[in-house]
């Protein structure tokens, strides 16, 4: 017969009570790693110069200095504590916003800025440029964001004179905010 030996008995029950203690410290303190983090992808349309590319540079903890305007789309991961945005910012010129409702497929919102302090021509383009956005089948559904950037100009103009009387300010799922997107000082208007 084997007997075991005390010796032998202590070492299995220490080993048993390490197995224990080590699967208990597991499922306290180290469950992994973090779930992964929500992507949303975005699109951010507007016309040239309103500030599109100036605003994902501040997102992005990015250099503003020497920006240009974008030429085709460029396109960017914004993380947040709890979300990841990939923005894909479409440019603003005459000659490519006819091709943006290319890359309207698959979006789940959509940031559209302007300049507050362009001309009436540029601000009625840049109006009709947001009601067909808001048309579109694609982006109908979808929350918008419409930012009023340049409020740090003295042309700026406020929210209520940009949209008086549009018939896309009466729209469900729109935020509008306003501010200075390199200084990114702002003020929410509901």
């Amino acid at each position: 017969m084997d007997y075991m030996t005390v010796s032998e008995r202590i070492q299995i029950s220490i080993a048993v009570c390490r197995i224990g203690l080590y699967t208990c410290f597991r499922a306290l303190c180290c469950k992994g790693p973090p779930p992964p983090r929500p992507e949303y992808d975005i699109i951010c349309i507007g016309l040239t110069g309103s500030g599109k590319t100036s605003l994902l540079t501040q997102l992005c903890n990015e250099s503003h200095e020497n920006i240009v305007p974008t030429t085709g789309f460029s396109i960017k991961a914004i993380p947040f504590q709890s979300a990841i945005m990939n923005v894909k910012e479409l440019g603003g010129a005459t000659n490519i916003r006819k091709y943006w409702s290319r890359y309207y497929q698959g979006s789940q919102g959509v940031i559209f800025v302007l300049d507050s302090a362009s001309s009436e021509d540029d601000l009625e383009t840049a109006r009709n440029e947001l009601h067909s956005a808001l048309q579109h089948p694609q982006l109908c559904t979808l929350p918008f964001l419409i930012l009023a950037n340049h409020q740090d100009k003295p042309a700026a103009r406020s929210v209520q004179e940009i949209f008086i009387g549009s018939p896309q300010s009466e729209r469900a799922q729109i935020i509008f905010f306003t501010g200075n997107w390199k200084s990114l000082q702002s003020n929410e208007n509901d």
